[in-house]
């Protein structure tokens, strides 16, 4: 039997009609297991919902409390009228309420309470997608399982690493090949080895889905969302951006790192790992051809795709002690690591060092007093990484001039090119972005 993972997000679950579409692909796709995001939205109104309680406001809780249990029962109502089921939904409705209660009577959510009460999104949904799959597959037997018991993280809540082995050992002691069974379950969601839940942050679905396909050695991974693949840009940005049939890993990695919402960072790796094809898809539009994933590509343009990271600020620590010496880029470095923050971009010269970074990290104001140790420290605000993705960017003649002409009206802060062969990433002031990546896109894509 041919083993396809697939999932869907939030706007797949929408509501009763976006559940029965994805159901009839799973059953056409022979779907093995099936996981699926929250419905739409849910996932903020559950933080919403800690944000309330923590802040002692028990009305406004109430009515988001309604309104999830209204939109999850309307849903239920259109699907089946299962008694059981009916049961379940309202015992999972009431669990969430009386564990929001405990938050609001304590007056703070620590983040191992937070992932208890963000996972009843996951959990309602798959409920109610189950049911679906009833429906549409009735010669199936559907069986829902708790993705809680198979991917197993370690106790960082909020965002819990994935211990791969006890993933694979809790895969085939779950789901049985035989092809008698397709199985439901919840993305997103974990657990630690004591059993407390666990989550594996905001966007984590596809990744889930990745360590699903990787612990069953699965043959596809698919990912369906509410766009039909992946784009050689945003449309909204350049009208006639082109789908793009065909992608590898390394470039689409690229891509997820440096701005495409498509798919999330980490998605790629546990399928790299295994060499799984990961395919991209509408749920809305099941029949157009999408975008498939592979270690290997026949066509490898200089230029793939053109991606934008918004909201980013150039941070620039500047000492003359650094000319001659050594050690200085450590101890820079060293500041970020303590502090748990990414660098995008790096640029050196003599006596200065320039990166990139989320324009947010500029409020941790103790990152920013054991910088200013070591030298005086400039920020720049209101900047966007634009990044072109492709292949053999390093070895061909002609690129820069091509790249800095066609966007000769737009000041480049930074460029960062070197480090990598698939990308070219270059800081430009957010008001600029879109008129740098139109021109960019005429000069290499068309």
């Amino acid at each position: 039997m041919k083993i396809i993972v697939s999932k869907f997000g939030g706007s797949s679950m929408k509501d009763h009609e976006a559940m029965l579409r994805s159901a009839a692909i799973s059953k056409r796709q022979n779907s093995f297991i099936t996981l699926v995001s929250a419905t739409y939205g849910t996932t903020d109104q559950l933080h919403l919902l800690i944000d309330y309680a923590v802040s002692q406001k028990w009305d406004e809780c109430e009515k988001l409390l309604f309104k999830i249990k209204e939109n999850h029962l309307n849903i239920l109502s259109n699907l089946t009228d299962d008694h059981k089921t009916a049961q379940n939904l309202r015992e999972l409705l009431n669990n969430l309420e009386t564990l929001t209660k405990g938050v609001f009577l304590i007056g703070e959510c620590s983040l191992k309470i937070k992932d208890r009460v963000v996972s009843f999104g996951e959990r309602l949904s798959s409920l109610l997608y189950t049911e679906a799959m009833k429906m549409t597959w009735p010669e199936k037997e559907i069986t829902l399982i708790d993705s809680r018991n198979v991917l197993k993280t370690d106790s960082t809540f909020g965002k819990g690493a994935p211990l791969v082995s006890e993933i694979k050992k809790q895969c085939n002691a779950t789901f049985d090949k035989s092809g008698k069974i397709a199985y439901v379950g919840q993305g997103y969601i974990g657990s630690d080895m004591n059993g407390s839940t666990t989550t594996l942050g905001r966007g984590g679905s596809d990744y889930s889905a990745a360590l699903f396909a990787e612990g069953v050695s699965a043959d596809v991974l698919e990912i369906w969302t509410d766009v039909a693949g992946i784009a050689t840009t945003d449309p909204r940005i350049v009208a006639n951006a082109s789908p793009i049939n065909e992608i590898s890993y390394d470039e689409a990695g690229e891509m997820a790192q440096y701005g495409a919402k498509i798919l999330h960072p980490t998605t790629l790796v546990p399928a790299m790992r295994e060499k799984i094809p990961v395919f991209v898809g509408s749920s809305y539009e099941s029949d157009e051809k999408g975008t498939w994933i592979h270690q290997e590509v026949k066509e490898k343009p200089l230029i793939r795709a053109i991606t934008k990271r918004s909201n980013q600020a150039l941070l620039t620590v500047r000492t003359p002690k650094m000319l001659d010496a050594f050690g200085f880029m450590s101890r820079i470095f060293n500041i970020f690591t303590k502090h748990k923050i990414s660098v995008d971009c790096i640029t050196t010269s003599e006596i200065s060092v320039a990166v990139s970074v989320d324009q947010s990290t500029l409020d941790h104001k103790e990152l920013i007093d054991e910088l200013s140790q070591i030298g005086s420290v400039a920020t720049e605000t209101g900047l966007s990484l634009v990044s072109l993705i492709g292949n053999q960017m390093l070895h061909t003649p002609g690129l820069g001039k091509r790249l800095f002409t066609s966007i000769e009206e737009v000041n480049t802060r930074m460029v960062c090119f070197g480090a990598s062969p698939y990308n070219l990433n270059l800081l430009v002031k957010d008001e600029d972005s879109n008129l740098a990546i139109s021109n960019l896109h005429k000069e290499f894509i068309g």
